[in-house]
């Protein structure tokens, strides 16, 4: 398990010029999609929040329906069928996951007619890149990101950090988000 030390700082040139890019990225489509994938603490929400912020878009975080700490791979399959269905211009839908309860609850709608920001790890395979508009993955320094991840969620997610990152791995050696992402950035 990485070391906890100081709290995280982005390195906010990367995270600029990523923002940037990915906005020139989808100036030509009025409903893009854009995905963002990466290891858990690099930045994926507060860099999916500043995009959905500059597009008005709808943020779809792949949090909302993780069936639970072993629910990665789930999670991308639900996630592709979103992307899928918003590039068609239809009404997707997907059931959110509650943590506390640890069971599906309330079903949510995603809007073709607005831009879709989509966030989480899992996101980002070859199919839902074919899909997308724009894509990034983001990963940085493990001892940063797991003090961001213990500030975020603190010990809810210390003791599922290494299940976690093992699902993780499986993700990048199955699909290769990095490989497959417009950009790619180290932000932390």
């Amino acid at each position: 398990m990485p070391q906890e030390e100081e709290p995280l700082t982005f390195r906010p040139l990367v995270v600029d010029d990523a923002i940037r890019r990915v906005l020139g990225a989808v100036a030509r489509d009025p409903y893009p999609r854009i995905l963002i994938d990466g290891r858990s603490g690099a930045g994926k929400t507060t860099i999916a929040l500043r995009v959905a912020d500059e597009l008005d878009a709808r943020v779809v975080s792949l949090d909302e329906f993780y069936p639970g700490w072993s629910g990665l791979a789930t999670a991308t399959e639900i996630a592709g069928g979103i992307v899928r269905d918003h590039r068609a211009g239809a009404l997707s839908r997907y059931r959110r996951w509650d943590w506390e309860r640890h069971a599906w609850a309330q079903h949510c709608a995603v809007e073709p007619e607005r831009p879709l920001v989509i966030e989480g790890c899992g996101v980002l395979t070859a199919s839902s890149a074919s899909d997308a508009t724009a894509s990034m993955w983001l990963d940085g320094d493990a001892n940063a990101r797991y003090a961001a991840a213990m500030a975020r969620d603190g010990d809810g997610f210390r003791a599922h950090w290494e299940m976690w990152a093992r699902q993780e791995r499986i993700h990048m050696r199955t699909h290769d988000p990095a490989g497959l992402a417009d950009i790619a950035a180290s932000v932390c």
